[in-house]
């Protein structure tokens, strides 16, 4: 990432981010690749962030339905989208893990492109009341040979009016300390870039109605910076206990290897080749030790041990999962997701508390997620105006997110049908919750079940 006081004296701007939770964001994106600072020798990496953050990717999205109708710019804009869509799952995943995403469309030869911009990857530099993102710098870079050529694009929107600002550099020998580029060099013009060369350096525009990006934030109060609008990670409150699950299990595996079975012996046991050296049998070298020439036990003969101690590994693994299940209820997951299930209580309520935690975490982001969606939309609708190639229409977008990770639907149909039965419910209200269907939908519906077999209404 580039220094922010180097950003500052390129572009004349802050960065809305304070060193404290610009720390906290490379150190949640470390830790999603496995490369945790306690991570070494002796501490082999779980890849508990990863795990974390793909789960509840897979909770927010499976079964998901995104829905843009009203008119052929809507379906124009639905086709592009696809793509995006497809990848949907995969972005989320890096939005969890590192606190939020941005995505980005832009003006291609092929329509319209969607660019995929990563925390730490993209500047803040100013925020509404609502904590919606208003002006960002986005960079981009080419290497050749040992030049490092940086554009950077700023995008300010004040409530009415939109600029966007273009800028390149390019640094002879780039200066890069750890993963921080503390150099951009000397500016240069964009046409000297073949890939930058029509994009022009300073456009406006009046009466916009929104960003041309989106701000994909993870809903967690921030406690890392409570002044910052920032997201942050799921697991942002459970870095000690990740850092304590990769400890112990390395000290699980130590307890496996320092126990291991190994027979001990002088080298009276063993074959020798010509040079007087001992042979140890083919392919049991890991169990066999030999123990130096003259080397006696105690009644003065050879000597041999099979050394095979207890393995206290019941008692390392159970200390392990409680720690697990410290970074279940951490990071907003039901018990049993990533530790093991059968040590997990079982009584209808714990489970039923469990999962209601994991629920309204699932849910709040999917909330987010329906509205970065939305401001996508919004914005590659806004492209099209400008760019004029589609014809104007009405653009609508509704996001449905499956909630069986909370209500056990097949349950849930039994006690519709018992209601039913008893009269508790009529078959109008049955229709609209068995079906989800609107009431004339539900009334419809029955008189055309009646017409051809009156028990088809309840099926």
């Amino acid at each position: 990432m580039i220094q922010y006081e180097t950003i500052k004296k390129a572009m004349g701007v802050d960065i809305a981010v304070s060193k404290r939770m610009a720390k906290a964001i490379y150190a949640w994106t470390k830790m999603y690749m496995n490369k945790s600072p306690w991570i070494g020798e002796d501490v082999k990496g779980l890849n508990l962030p990863a795990s974390i953050s793909a789960e509840m990717a897979r909770l927010v999205t499976m079964e998901s339905k995104v829905s843009i109708t009203g008119s052929p710019r809507a379906d124009f804009i639905s086709q592009c989208m696809q793509g995006f869509l497809c990848d949907l799952q995969k972005n989320v995943e890096y939005a969890c893990a590192m606190g939020g995403i941005v995505f980005k469309p832009y003006l291609s030869c092929n329509g319209i492109e969607i660019d995929i911009v990563r925390a730490g990857d993209f500047y803040p530099v100013g925020f509404n009341s609502s904590g919606d993102i208003t002006a960002v710098i986005f960079p981009e870079f080419k290497r050749v040979g040992k030049k490092l050529y940086t554009r950077l694009e700023y995008q300010e929107y004040d409530g009415e009016t939109y600029r966007i600002v273009n800028r390149a550099f390019v640094s002879h020998e780039a200066l890069v300390k750890t993963d921080d580029i503390i150099n951009l060099g000397q500016e240069i013009s964009l046409d000297e870039i073949n890939e930058w060369k029509d994009i022009e350096p300073f456009v406006e525009w009046k009466n916009a109605e929104g960003t041309l990006f989106s701000y994909f934030k993870i809903p967690l109060a921030n406690n890392i910076d409570m002044d910052s609008p920032l997201g942050v990670s799921v697991y942002a409150r459970a870095v000690n206990q990740i850092q304590d699950a990769d400890e112990q299990y390395g000290a699980t595996l130590w307890e496996y290897r320092s126990k291991e079975t190994a027979i001990q012996a002088a080298d009276e046991f063993f074959k020798r080749d010509r040079d007087g050296n001992t042979i140890l049998p083919k392919g049991k070298e890991r169990l066999y030790h030999a123990m130096g020439p003259n080397v006696a036990a105690k009644d003065g003969s050879p000597f041999f041990n099979a050394y095979s101690p207890e393995i206290r590994d019941e008692s390392f693994f159970n200390g392990y999962n409680r720690i697990v299940q410290k970074v279940e209820f951490n990071s907003g997951l039901a018990y049993g997701t990533l530790s093991d299930p059968q040590n997990v209580d079982k009584t209808a309520e714990e489970i039923k508390a469990s999962k209601q935690r994991s629920y309204s975490t699932v849910k709040s982001i999917q909330n987010s997620l329906s509205h970065s969606i939305t401001t996508l939309v919004a914005a590659i609708d806004a492209w099209l105006t400008i760019d004029g190639t589609v014809p104007a229409g009405r653009v609508e977008t509704s996001c449905d997110w499956d909630d069986s990770l909370i209500v056990d639907k097949k349950y849930e149909i039994e006690q519709l049908r018992a209601d039913l039965g008893t009269g508790a419910v009529g078959l109008i209200e049955y229709r609209m919750r068995r079906f989800n269907e609107t009431k004339e939908q539900a009334i419809k519906m029955l008189k055309l079940a009646e017409e051809s077999d009156p028990e088809a209404a309840m099926e």
